[in-house]
């Protein structure tokens, strides 16, 4: 028997411009937490797109080219590793997708944001909704494009530092990783408030 294809929600509110947040790398050893935020059309109906955790890397990239060819409107903005020292992880998270908000063209009655926290934005309505990306499409979309933008970005600074293989790992705490830092130490991009809290890296 074939399996169905997974067709997410267009909407929580229809008739109105709906803004879907998600963001990237929040558990990373480096680099900058990537936020996207995007507006969908009426009757849109993408398909194959679901949270970007479960596609492959190919699939996202089909994927970020129809979503852009196929939104009202989209930002993709990020927060790099010394303002997540300062404010935190999660709140650096916030800001990010709150700047994201910033770079749509289209100023949006609703927003629907992945997870269960954020913070009000411009008095306009918003949902928290848990695993989102696998709900909604627009979720969905904001997560394909704030995971595929940094990635770019961790493959751009891999160049730099190639011993981390951030071309691979992309900053997450692989073993690879962590041996990486023990022998190389830290770059400018590792995120020192995770290394002092963290439970995952035994080096510390």
């Amino acid at each position: 028997m074939k399996e169905e294809t997974k067709i997410l929600l267009p909407f929580m509110k229809s008739g109105i411009y709906e803004a879907g947040c998600d963001e990237a790398g929040r558990g990373c050893l480096a680099g900058p937490v990537f936020a996207a935020a995007v507006i969908l059309p009426k009757n849109v109906n993408i398909v194959g797109l679901d949270d970007s955790k479960k596609l492959s890397e190919k699939q996202r990239y089909i994927l970020r080219e129809i979503i852009q060819k196929t939104a009202i409107c989209y930002g993709v903005t990020m927060v790099d590793n010394n303002q997540i020292d300062k404010i935190n992880i999660l709140w650096a998270s916030v800001l990010a997708m709150q700047n994201a908000l910033d770079k749509l063209s289209k100023i949006p009655k609703h927003i629907l944001v992945d997870g269960n926290r954020f913070k009000p934005y411009k008095n306009i309505a918003y949902k928290c909704v848990v695993k989102g990306d696998e709900k909604y499409q627009s979720i969905a979309a904001a997560s394909v494009l704030a995971k595929t933008y940094r990635d770019d970005y961790m493959k751009e600074l891999h160049e730099k530092f190639p011993n981390y293989n951030w071309i691979s790992n992309k900053g997450y705490p692989t073993a690879e990783h962590a041996e990486a830092i023990a022998k190389h130490g830290f770059t400018p991009y590792h995120r020192k408030s995770f290394h002092l809290k963290s439970s995952q890296l035994k080096l510390f």
